[in-house]
């Protein structure tokens, strides 16, 4: 209970009247009732003819009269110590009054005179037994005060602490009763005794929700509904609901609802951050929000019209739910009704809600993230027992740790033997293998990516693809190895197979470039002598040819220069698959270049009445290359585009793109089907059978043309549409690696990759 104050004027006013009055250090409560006094109280005393103040009889009028002698013959200094003080002071004769001071007119609203030879048990809410106990206390000057309710003349009541003293005072005994009014200490003690019960309640809720098991179980919607139920209960307010912010933070949605009301739980409600500014301002920046008048409220007001007056909101009190630093969401404490003036123990309470529901999340989380690790955990164990790969964990000391039955069965050991033996064992080391393992302790590798061969039991080597990664414990520190060892020892002796198959080929491919070469010059010989006679034979130099005659020697000298462009062409081909081709690279005016090429084919174009059109970039001037080779390969592209074009044009068309140079020879000819492009640039090949019968042709140009343009460190393309016309383009470079004049020349490895 709370101990009421003492006035510090009292003792002095003792004092200086002998003593009238002496305050007890202790206070004692008389309980009157046992229940609390009900709030018309006042009124009922009004209308009780027990508490009110009848009209004074003869023998009052004679104690009246008694009450003004005894006034009159106090004196006037202790009149003035009385007025003074700032406790009541009553002067009785057995409880009837005989005097007070202004203090007695403050505390029960009635005036001296009315008081005056009255009993004190008129303005006291007592039965006749306990006005008989009390009396009894008050005559024999109690030291111990005790609290009763005054009924005031208004008819409310009031709460004081009374103590009765007899003072001797000039040989008489004089009766002095000192009231004190106690409301404010009893509306404090009221406040205390509500407060420590609400922290008490508040405590024994929070120590629940700590022992609670759903809080850590993971099940977020359960620990949700234990805690708004927890809080609807210790707060006592009609809904509890929890909002958390969608994915987005565009939105906080209402995950859980409880209605104390109709104890049940909803959800589904969301609040966008861009219709209510003020309030996610608020949740972002204060500790708690407590609204009293929540439609009122600057931080609450937005939320009126969509959800406050909805649901009959009047106050709301909302703790932010914080989550590693990040506002996630809200608790809201809704009242329903009557205003409610929130104290600081209830925003304090509502914080512990908030953070306990910080604690169901982090739970959650860890709770899923606990069952991640086992699943995956469980899917790594299965990988690296299932395995076809050769997995092992080899620790700092190079002690293997852990093998799967992959390793063991590809190294010819148990598991037992493996695990606990060194690393180093088993491997055919390198030379600079430390220092790769040293790059991937320093973090300069991620992974070691290496052909490496192993000792099996038995004493034969195995070859295998090593594949070795970091793992780390959480600080950084590195831990383990673990190595992925994949047995190639089968595609090793597959690529040695290949190796010598490939050289086989190459052998077989430079002698027959060897034999065509050598062919080619054995028939150039016999040819040169039949086409110089024919040519003799066409000037008459023998004498004069009828028509006939000149129409048979016609036809050997075509058909001379047909195979003697053939074995060039074969010549050609050979030198270059026999890497014996030289390229001499200069610039080359690209105007002259051109102008050259077209001269040589516009003949064969006007016979056939193709137009010939030359277009040339202002950029593309100048190109690098071998002059005959570049001109060999633009010639049969032409060539072949008036070949195949009946009708219409031949176009040739240089472009400089960045530090490329492009030919394109277009035209409207017969096309190519696109399903047919990968056997245009094979020699010997044309795509159509009956194309070689109503067109004259070996298949050598494309094939030469593309390596000679590889040669140059370019390559030529085709766009065709069938019945429409085709585009070959050539692509040379024009900053070549090599400097201007020096020969380029092309191995014969690199002549077998073309």
């Amino acid at each position: 209970m709370v101990k009421c104050k003492q006035s510090e004027q009292t003792p002095k006013v003792v004092a200086e009247s002998q003593q009238i009055i002496k305050i007890g250090e202790e206070t004692q409560s008389f309980k009157v009732w046992e229940k609390p006094l009900p709030t018309d109280l006042g009124q009922q005393a009004m209308g009780n003819p027990r508490f009110s103040m009848p009209a004074m009889s003869g023998d009052e009028l004679s104690l009246k009269g008694l009450a003004l002698s005894v006034s009159e013959n106090i004196e006037p200094r202790i009149q003035c110590l009385s007025e003074a003080s700032v406790e009541g002071l009553i002067i009785h004769d057995d409880g009837i009054i005989l005097d007070a001071n202004s203090v007695v007119t403050k505390i029960t609203g009635y005036e001296i005179a009315e008081i005056i030879g009255k009993n004190i048990f008129n303005l006291l809410t007592l039965t006749s037994q306990s006005q008989k106990l009390i009396l009894k206390h008050i005559l024999s000057s109690s030291e111990k005060p005790y609290e009763v309710i005054v009924v005031k003349k208004d008819g409310s009541t009031v709460a004081v602490e009374m103590q009765g003293e007899i003072i001797a005072y000039q040989e008489q005994n004089i009766q002095v009763l000192v009231i004190r009014d106690i409301t404010e200490c009893k509306q404090t003690e009221e406040i205390l005794h509500k407060r420590e019960n609400f922290l008490r309640k508040q405590n024994q809720s929070l120590v629940q929700l700590a022992k609670s098991k759903r809080l850590q179980q993971g099940n977020l919607q359960a620990a949700f509904r234990e805690i708004t139920e927890a809080a609807a209960q210790t707060v006592e307010v009609e809904r509890v609901s929890v909002w958390l912010y969608n994915s987005e933070r565009s939105k906080i949605e209402c995950v859980d609802l409880y209605d104390a009301r109709t104890y049940c739980h909803s959800s589904g409600m969301a609040l966008w951050k861009a219709n209510f500014p003020a309030y996610f301002q608020a949740l972002e920046q204060e500790r708690s929000i407590a609204a009293h008048n929540a439609t009122r409220d600057s931080r609450t007001q937005e939320l009126s019209e969509p959800y406050l007056c909805v649901f009959g909101i009047t106050s709301l009190l909302v703790a932010p739910i914080w989550l590693r630093g990040v506002l996630v969401g809200a608790v809201c404490h809704e009242q329903i009704g009557c205003m409610r003036q929130w104290t600081l123990e209830e925003e304090n309470f509502a914080g512990s809600i908030a953070d306990f529901i910080t604690l169901a999340i982090e739970a959650t989380e860890r709770n899923a993230a606990q069952e991640t690790l086992r699943y995956s955990e469980a899917q790594f164990r299965a990988i690296f027992e299932r395995s076809s790969v050769g997995i092992g964990l080899v620790d700092m000391k190079a002690q293997i740790v852990d093998t799967n039955p992959a390793l063991c069965q590809m190294l010819g050991y148990s598991r037992e033997e493996l695990c606990g033996s060194s690393f180093a064992n088993y491997i055919v080391k390198q030379e600079g293998d430390l220092e790769l393992y040293q790059q991937l302790l320093l973090g300069i590798r991620d992974r070691l990516e290496m052909e490496r061969r192993f000792l099996h039991q038995d004493g034969r080597l195995v070859w295998t693809q090593l594949s070795v990664s970091l793992i780390s414990s959480p600080n950084g520190k590195p831990q383990y190895f673990l190595t992925m060892i994949e047995d190639i020892t089968e595609r090793k002796q597959t690529e040695l197979k290949l190796c010598e198959s490939k050289e086989a080929a190459e052998a077989g491919s430079r002698a027959k470039s060897e034999f065509l070469a050598t062919m080619s010059h054995e028939l150039r010989t016999p040819l040169n002598a039949i086409m110089g006679l024919s040519q003799l034979l066409q000037q008459e130099m023998a004498g004069c040819l009828n028509d006939k005659q000149k129409e048979y020697i016609n036809c050997i000298y075509s058909s001379g220069e047909h195979l003697l462009a053939l074995i060039n062409d074969i010549l050609d081909l050979s030198k270059v698959e026999a890497g014996k081709e030289e390229l001499l690279l200069s610039e080359l005016p690209v105007q002259e270049l051109c102008a050259h090429v077209m001269s040589t084919v516009r003949d064969r174009a006007e016979e056939k009445g193709l137009l010939l059109v030359t277009e040339i970039d202002e950029q593309a001037d100048i190109c690098i290359a071998d002059e005959r080779r570049i001109k060999q390969m633009l010639l049969n592209l032409l060539t072949n585009a008036i070949k195949f074009t009946p009708a219409g044009r031949v176009s040739l068309e240089v472009k400089k793109v960045s530090s490329t140079i492009t030919f394109t020879v277009s035209d409207t000819g017969i096309g190519i089907d696109p399903s047919h492009f990968k056997y245009l640039f094979e020699p010997f090949k044309q795509l159509d059978s009956r194309l070689s019968r109503q067109y004259e042709g070996t298949g050598l140009g494309l094939a030469l043309t593309r390596k000679l343009a590889r040669l140059h460190g370019g390559d030529v393309t085709v766009e065709s549409t069938l019945g429409k016309g085709s585009r070959f383009t050539i692509f040379l470079p024009n900053q070549p690696d090599w400097e201007k004049g020096v020969v380029g020349r092309l191995t014969p490895a690199h002549a077998s990759l073309i």
